[in-house]
């Protein structure tokens, strides 16, 4: 059984995982194992399809010890299965508690730079993105390809939300994109 926990234990570091191969290659399945049987904890997890690919992400928990022994794992799995494995350790600062967590969806016709102008424009007003998926599709009814995403977004307290979100609906008019902000409920 796998322990997924939040809160970091005082000696415990953490190790974030991207793991990226073929859609036939259940590689997932031999990963988690590996964190269990090094003592590891799960922390969060996502995957998903990318085309012919399968692409995860893993935020490992655990003592010096254990992590380490984790990647000399990873190295392992990566070599038989593969597949592409990369990791980081990253700091271990608290996030921003103050920032307002928001949710951004969009649909447009899909374009060059869409996703870029709307990163852009958030990144320049210092909102951080804790989250993007997005997709291109054909539209029903229509000969047309559209490209929609969602964002979860940290908006800084600094950050009027009447005025950001008038010029976020006055950028959105400009491109043609329809969108929809709005705070997460919690």
């Amino acid at each position: 059984m796998l322990n997924f926990q939040k809160k970091t234990l005082k000696n415990d570091m953490q190790l974030a995982i991207t793991a990226l191969g073929n859609n036939q290659i259940n590689f997932i399945a031999e990963i988690l194992p590996a964190v269990r049987d090094c003592k590891c904890n799960i922390v969060e997890i996502r995957s998903s399809r990318l085309g012919q690919s399968t692409g995860a992400y893993l935020l490992i928990q655990g003592n010096w010890n254990q992590i380490a022994k984790f990647e000399n794992t990873l190295d392992v799995i990566q070599k038989r299965m593969e597949i592409k494995i990369h990791t980081l350790r990253p700091d271990q600062k608290e996030k921003k508690s103050d920032s307002v967590p928001y949710s951004l969806e969009t649909i447009s016709l899909d374009k060059e730079n869409i996703i870029e102008s709307i990163t852009t424009f958030l990144f320049d007003r210092e909102i951080d993105i804790e989250e993007i998926s997005g997709s291109s599709y054909q539209a029903p009814y229509i000969q047309t390809l559209v490209f929609s995403t969602k964002f979860i977004i940290l908006i800084p307290p600094q950050l009027h939300l009447l005025s950001l979100r008038e010029e976020f609906l006055d950028f959105c008019d400009q491109l043609n994109i329809d969108a929809i902000l709005e705070p997460i409920k919690r």
